[in-house]
């Protein structure tokens, strides 16, 4: 498990390796990540948007932006959690992903919560030692 916490939100991540809806020969990995995001402070806050960075093995990046999570605007009043699972294709056996959600006070005020990065990893992947 990956954890962050930024402005009294904890991000909690757990990526999986999904071996039944990849294709190796085809360079088809493809993995889900469960995401736990709970606000321990005291304040309500929103999640209004989204920015994931994903890197394969190879070093290409790609940005994914948008609105919510999983369609999804959860409020989060102080003690509250909210739980969802989304997933992503590779080329590649491994890569990483790391990213922000951006959150809204009661008030207004916008900030970023880091979502920490974790590692996608599949058995596919050649072991090195460095």
């Amino acid at each position: 498990m990956y954890v962050e916490t930024t402005r009294h939100i904890r991000v909690t991540v757990e990526p999986e390796f999904l071996a039944d809806q990849s294709q190796p020969a085809a360079g088809r990995y493809v993995w889900a990540y469960h995401i736990q995001i709970e606000n321990t402070g005291p304040e309500t806050v929103q999640l209004r948007t989204r920015h994931w960075i994903i890197t394969d093995a190879l070093g290409r990046t790609q940005e994914v932006r948008g609105p919510g999570v999983v369609g999804e605007f959860p409020h989060l009043p102080p003690g509250g959690r909210f739980r969802y699972s989304s997933g992503t294709p590779l080329p590649t056996p491994s890569g990483i992903m790391r990213g922000f959600y951006q959150m809204e006070t009661a008030a207004g005020e916008l900030f970023d919560v880091t979502v920490p990065a974790f590692s996608l990893d599949s058995t596919h992947q050649e072991r090195r030692l460095n």
